[in-house]
């Protein structure tokens, strides 16, 4: 074929999907691949889930774009459903990560304002976290390797280390409007914040009237096991972040808050034009409807009981391949002792996805829907990969 006309902005694999079918993704030659990337956690009910694909077409008959001018009604039935689900009482959509975190980050500084402080507008955030590719969240983000090229970094990000709580007492000042952290960073290498650290950031936010906000972009929608990540912890947020799993791959984003956090947002502050559209929300109200349904979340937890398992045996019998398991439910990270680069090659190499992220960890994704069975055979895949991986380590040193 001729040479496509894309920007360079993406290494991609040579791998071209055709069709996928639970947690299969099948190329057009027809090979089949384990899919336990899920898109970078976002088909969360897999690839072409019946109820889904029904209410797409459901809905696409019907109308697909109104814009924000009027009334959604879909969009009114899931934020109600977000809300009564969650510590939120106030929903906006995006199409987005990114565009749910600048409507967090705008949503945080617009509280101060409207409070009698316009001052406090800086927000601290956490070395390794991702946040976004907009200026504003690779500002938040603060890796070098994203802001690098892009002008002056947007002001007002306070960077600490990961887990430092003296450093994060240190830099806030009657400048700091709120803290945002993942509950568990995601592309930082699946690296889960303890949750003594994330009660003592909401004493922190508590004490000095700042706002707490919560990235689950990655986390949210099922991934860990409960709805929210937040949950494990018994620590709830102002403001929250959501986006990836919340449209099982139709691209929808929302930012909860409490009234009292979105009480600067009137109306004219903020706006998207596809953000929540009918297409959108429909398929997010198809969503809650499965992943909702009793003992949804229970069947995560226990196939994420099977992973951890079966990870931690690889990790006893290739030591020279898997140096750490970790994460939460089905978000789960292989800390490799080869360049994880190497470990997604032979991954794919036999027919399984995963997703490289910093500090040397892939990402296992699969879709929520994997069953203990589909588990065992990623495992059985993962393991020919790392036997691989490991004879070829023998080999070196002999």
């Amino acid at each position: 074929m001729a040479e496509a006309a894309l920007f360079d902005t993406f290494a991609r694999a040579p791998l071209r999907f055709e069709r996928g079918e639970g947690v299969w993704l099948v190329t057009e030659s027809g090979e089949r691949y384990l899919d336990f990337g899920s898109g970078v956690a976002v088909n969360s009910l897999g690839h072409a889930h019946p109820h889904l694909v029904g209410a797409l077409k459901a809905q696409a008959e019907k109308v697909w774009h109104t814009s924000n001018l009027y009334e959604v009604p879909g969009q009114e039935t899931l934020s109600r459903r977000l809300a009564e689900k969650s510590f939120a009482d106030k929903v906006f959509f995006t199409n987005s990560g990114a565009e749910a975190l600048e409507c967090a980050i705008k949503t945080a500084r617009r509280y101060q304002y409207v409070k009698g402080h316009p001052e406090r507008f800086h927000i601290v955030t956490f070395e390794g976290a991702f946040h976004g590719r907009t200026l504003a969240t690779i500002a938040a983000g603060g890796q070098a390797k994203y802001l690098e090229g892009f002008g002056p970094k947007v002001e007002g990000f306070d960077q600490v280390p990961f887990g430092d709580l003296e450093a994060l007492k240190a830099v806030v000042t009657e400048k700091t409007a709120a803290i945002l952290i993942e509950p568990i960073q995601g592309e930082g290498g699946i690296r889960p914040v303890p949750k003594e650290f994330l009660q003592a950031l909401r004493r922190i936010c508590d004490d000095n009237g700042l706002l707490l906000v919560f990235d689950e972009v990655q986390t949210g929608v099922g991934r860990t096991g409960k709805l929210f990540a937040y949950e494990w912890s018994g620590v709830t947020p102002d403001i929250m972040a959501l986006a990836k799993g919340i449209g099982g791959g139709f691209p929808l984003g929302a930012c909860l808050a409490t009234a009292d956090a979105a009480s600067g947002m009137t109306a004219g502050t903020h706006g998207t034009t596809y953000g929540g559209n009918p297409l959108a929300v429909a398929v997010g109200n198809a969503v809650l409807d499965v992943i909702l349904d009793d003992g949804f979340l229970q069947h995560v937890r226990d196939v994420a009981l099977v992973f951890r398992q079966g990870l931690a045996a690889l990790k006893d019998r290739f030591p020279s391949v898997i140096e750490d398991v970790r994460g939460e439910g089905l978000l789960l990270g292989v800390k490799a002792k080869v360049p994880a680069g190497d470990l997604v090659v032979a991954m794919r190499n036999e027919h399984l996805l995963g997703v490289p992220a910093g500090d040397n960890v892939v990402r296992l994704l699969p879709p929520l829907t994997v069953t203990a069975e589909e588990a065992r055979e990623g495992l059985a895949r993962l393991e020919k990969a790392a036997e691989k991986l490991s004879s070829a380590e023998l080999k070196k040193s002999a």
